[in-house]
């Protein structure tokens, strides 16, 4: 046997070693991916359930969402009816809860004025309200209210 032989030789017994460990190898791998998918198929059919589950309990979720955000927009409108409410209420119970006494305070300052005017001996300030005689007009908060004069009654004669 000559040298090219004997590496020709030791060239396919080196081949033949590592044609086994190359199949030994895939075996490995082949064993590795079919576990794989076991494990894969298992992973599959217990997330199945989970995941319809979850899609119905996302879905329940956007109902109670949008219930609530209806319920909040008519709450708000409530809210915003009571504050208007609110609003004119106050005013109103604020115009009549200083109204009388205001008045009573005008009517008192008057009749000290006046009551001061005697006591001096000034006779011109005997009239009640505007010199020209009973007011037409009423002041009432914001409103102005024309008064109508009363229609003058013809009496009958007896025959």
């Amino acid at each position: 046997m000559t040298a090219g032989e004997l590496a020709v030789l030791m060239a396919a017994v080196l081949c033949s070693i590592g044609f086994a460990a190359l199949v030994v190898v895939l075996m490995r791998v082949l064993d590795a991916l079919r576990d794989l998918r076991r494990e894969v198929s298992d992973l599959r059919s217990e997330t199945r359930p989970l995941l319809h589950e979850l899609r119905i309990t996302t879905s329940e979720a956007r109902d109670t969402v949008d219930e609530a955000r209806s319920d909040l927009e008519r709450f708000d409108r409530v809210l915003g009816s009571a504050e208007a409410i609110g609003d004119a209420v106050s005013v109103r119970v604020a115009r009549t809860a200083f109204s009388a006494p205001m008045i009573k305070a005008a009517g008192f300052a008057k009749g000290t004025s006046r009551t001061f005017a005697r006591l001096r001996g000034d006779k011109s300030n005997k009239a009640v309200g505007p010199k020209n005689g009973p007011s037409k007009v009423v002041d009432v908060g914001d409103d102005v209210i024309e008064l109508e004069e009363p229609k003058q009654r013809r009496r009958r004669r007896a025959r």
